[in-house]
Protein backbone atom coordinates (compact mmCIF):
# COMPACT_ATOMS: atom_id res chain seq x y z
CA UNK A 1 0.00 0.00 0.00
CA UNK A 2 1.24 3.49 -0.84
CA UNK A 3 0.58 4.90 2.64
CA UNK A 4 2.76 2.21 4.24
CA UNK A 5 5.63 2.83 1.80
CA UNK A 6 5.49 6.57 2.62
CA UNK A 7 5.75 5.77 6.34
CA UNK A 8 8.76 3.52 5.65
CA UNK A 9 10.46 6.28 3.62
CA UNK A 10 9.94 8.79 6.43
CA UNK A 11 11.20 6.40 9.09
CA UNK A 12 14.40 5.73 7.15
CA UNK A 13 15.06 9.36 6.15
CA UNK A 14 17.30 11.89 7.88
CA UNK A 15 15.13 14.19 10.01
CA UNK A 16 15.64 17.42 11.89
CA UNK A 17 12.98 18.71 14.27
CA UNK A 18 12.34 22.34 15.05
CA UNK A 19 8.94 23.03 16.57
CA UNK A 20 7.76 26.11 14.67
CA UNK A 21 4.42 25.58 12.78
CA UNK A 22 6.22 25.06 9.42
CA UNK A 23 6.79 21.92 7.37
CA UNK A 24 9.68 22.17 4.93
CA UNK A 25 11.22 19.60 2.59
CA UNK A 26 14.62 19.52 0.99
CA UNK A 27 15.52 17.12 -1.79
CA UNK A 28 18.84 16.34 -3.41
CA UNK A 29 19.37 17.64 -6.93
CA UNK A 30 20.25 15.38 -9.85
CA UNK A 31 23.93 15.97 -9.04
CA UNK A 32 23.45 14.92 -5.39
CA UNK A 33 23.69 18.40 -3.88
CA UNK A 34 21.13 19.48 -1.28
CA UNK A 35 18.49 21.68 -2.91
CA UNK A 36 16.77 24.68 -1.41
CA UNK A 37 14.03 24.35 1.20
CA UNK A 38 10.43 24.14 -0.06
CA UNK A 39 7.79 25.28 2.46
CA UNK A 40 4.78 22.96 2.34
CA UNK A 41 2.80 23.96 5.43
CA UNK A 42 2.95 27.27 7.26
CA UNK A 43 4.31 30.68 6.50
CA UNK A 44 7.91 30.95 5.32
CA UNK A 45 10.17 33.10 7.44
CA UNK A 46 10.50 36.60 6.01
CA UNK A 47 14.04 37.85 5.73
CA UNK A 48 14.64 41.24 7.28
CA UNK A 49 17.66 41.89 5.04
CA UNK A 50 15.86 44.48 2.90
CA UNK A 51 15.22 47.79 4.60
CA UNK A 52 12.07 49.77 3.90
CA UNK A 53 13.84 52.82 2.51
CA UNK A 54 16.07 51.01 0.00
CA UNK A 55 15.61 51.26 -3.76
CA UNK A 56 14.79 47.60 -4.29
CA UNK A 57 11.99 46.33 -6.49
CA UNK A 58 9.63 44.13 -4.52
CA UNK A 59 6.17 42.71 -5.02
CA UNK A 60 3.14 44.58 -3.79
CA UNK A 61 1.82 43.75 -0.35
CA UNK A 62 -1.70 43.85 -1.85
CA UNK A 63 -1.16 40.77 -4.05
CA UNK A 64 -3.01 37.59 -3.04
CA UNK A 65 -0.86 35.31 -0.87
CA UNK A 66 -1.53 31.54 -0.71
CA UNK A 67 -0.41 29.73 2.42
CA UNK A 68 -1.28 26.33 3.87
CA UNK A 69 -2.29 25.98 7.53
CA UNK A 70 -3.59 22.53 8.47
CA UNK A 71 -6.00 21.72 11.27
CA UNK A 72 -6.34 18.40 13.05
CA UNK A 73 -9.08 17.11 10.73
CA UNK A 74 -8.54 19.03 7.50
CA UNK A 75 -5.99 20.45 5.09
CA UNK A 76 -6.52 24.19 4.95
CA UNK A 77 -5.30 26.88 2.57
CA UNK A 78 -5.65 30.59 3.24
CA UNK A 79 -5.48 33.15 0.46
CA UNK A 80 -5.07 36.64 1.84
CA UNK A 81 -5.85 39.92 0.05
CA UNK A 82 -8.96 38.75 -1.83
CA UNK A 83 -11.55 41.52 -1.28
CA UNK A 84 -14.35 39.96 -3.37
CA UNK A 85 -17.57 38.56 -1.81
CA UNK A 86 -17.95 34.81 -1.25
CA UNK A 87 -20.45 34.31 -4.09
CA UNK A 88 -17.81 35.39 -6.64
CA UNK A 89 -15.57 32.41 -5.82
CA UNK A 90 -15.79 28.95 -7.35
CA UNK A 91 -13.72 26.22 -5.68
CA UNK A 92 -13.61 22.76 -7.23
CA UNK A 93 -11.59 19.55 -6.98
CA UNK A 94 -10.32 18.08 -10.23
CA UNK A 95 -9.42 14.42 -9.61
CA UNK A 96 -8.11 13.91 -13.17
CA UNK A 97 -5.50 16.67 -12.70
CA UNK A 98 -5.04 15.90 -8.97
CA UNK A 99 -5.53 19.54 -8.02
CA UNK A 100 -7.91 22.07 -6.50
CA UNK A 101 -8.96 25.02 -8.64
CA UNK A 102 -10.06 28.42 -7.37
CA UNK A 103 -11.50 30.96 -9.79
CA UNK A 104 -13.64 34.06 -9.61
CA UNK A 105 -16.59 34.93 -11.81
CA UNK A 106 -15.13 38.42 -12.35
CA UNK A 107 -11.94 36.80 -13.75
CA UNK A 108 -9.71 38.61 -11.26
CA UNK A 109 -8.18 35.51 -9.60
CA UNK A 110 -7.35 31.98 -10.77
CA UNK A 111 -5.23 29.41 -8.94
CA UNK A 112 -4.55 25.67 -9.21
CA UNK A 113 -2.68 23.79 -6.50
CA UNK A 114 -2.16 20.19 -5.53
CA UNK A 115 -2.38 18.35 -2.23
CA UNK A 116 1.07 16.76 -1.76
CA UNK A 117 -0.09 14.61 1.17
CA UNK A 118 -2.68 12.89 -1.03
CA UNK A 119 -0.17 12.53 -3.87
CA UNK A 120 2.41 10.87 -1.61
CA UNK A 121 -0.18 8.43 -0.30
CA UNK A 122 -1.63 7.94 -3.81
CA UNK A 123 -5.14 8.87 -2.68
CA UNK A 124 -7.62 10.55 -5.01
CA UNK A 125 -9.34 13.90 -4.51
CA UNK A 126 -12.98 13.82 -3.44
CA UNK A 127 -15.05 16.94 -4.16
CA UNK A 128 -17.43 16.17 -1.29
CA UNK A 129 -14.55 16.76 1.18
CA UNK A 130 -13.97 20.28 -0.15
CA UNK A 131 -15.46 23.43 1.40
CA UNK A 132 -14.62 27.13 1.53
CA UNK A 133 -15.49 30.31 3.36
CA UNK A 134 -14.54 33.98 3.06
CA UNK A 135 -13.89 36.46 5.88
CA UNK A 136 -11.69 39.53 6.39
CA UNK A 137 -10.46 39.55 2.75
CA UNK A 138 -9.23 35.97 3.21
CA UNK A 139 -10.55 32.93 1.35
CA UNK A 140 -10.25 29.78 3.47
CA UNK A 141 -10.36 26.49 1.54
CA UNK A 142 -10.68 23.29 3.61
CA UNK A 143 -10.34 19.68 2.51
CA UNK A 144 -11.36 17.03 5.05
CA UNK A 145 -8.53 14.58 5.64
CA UNK A 146 -9.24 10.96 4.65
CA UNK A 147 -9.01 8.34 7.39
CA UNK A 148 -5.81 6.95 5.81
CA UNK A 149 -4.10 10.31 6.29
CA UNK A 150 -5.36 10.59 9.88
CA UNK A 151 -3.89 7.18 10.78
CA UNK A 152 -0.67 8.06 8.95
CA UNK A 153 -0.35 11.28 10.95
CA UNK A 154 -0.87 9.41 14.22
CA UNK A 155 1.93 6.98 13.33
CA UNK A 156 4.19 9.87 12.31
CA UNK A 157 3.46 11.67 15.56
CA UNK A 158 4.60 8.59 17.47
CA UNK A 159 7.77 8.53 15.37
CA UNK A 160 8.44 12.25 15.89
CA UNK A 161 7.94 12.00 19.66
CA UNK A 162 10.98 9.72 19.68
CA UNK A 163 13.05 12.61 18.32
CA UNK A 164 14.42 15.42 20.42
CA UNK A 165 12.84 18.66 19.19
CA UNK A 166 14.05 22.19 19.72
CA UNK A 167 11.69 25.13 20.20
CA UNK A 168 14.35 27.78 19.64
CA UNK A 169 15.77 29.00 16.36
CA UNK A 170 19.27 27.70 17.10
CA UNK A 171 19.87 24.12 16.09
CA UNK A 172 23.03 22.29 17.19
CA UNK A 173 25.49 22.32 14.30
CA UNK A 174 28.69 20.34 14.36
CA UNK A 175 31.68 22.48 13.52
CA UNK A 176 35.24 21.48 12.75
Amino acid sequence: MAVQSWIDILKSSKKTALIHDVRKWRHKSTLGVQGSWQVEVGEPLVSAAVSLDSDVIKESCCNPVLMRKDTKNSFQWRIRNLPYPKDVFSVSAEPSERCITIKTSNKKYYKKFGVPDLDRSQLSLDSSSLSFTHANNTLIVSYKKPKEILTLEQELLKELKKMKGNTEGDVDCKTQ
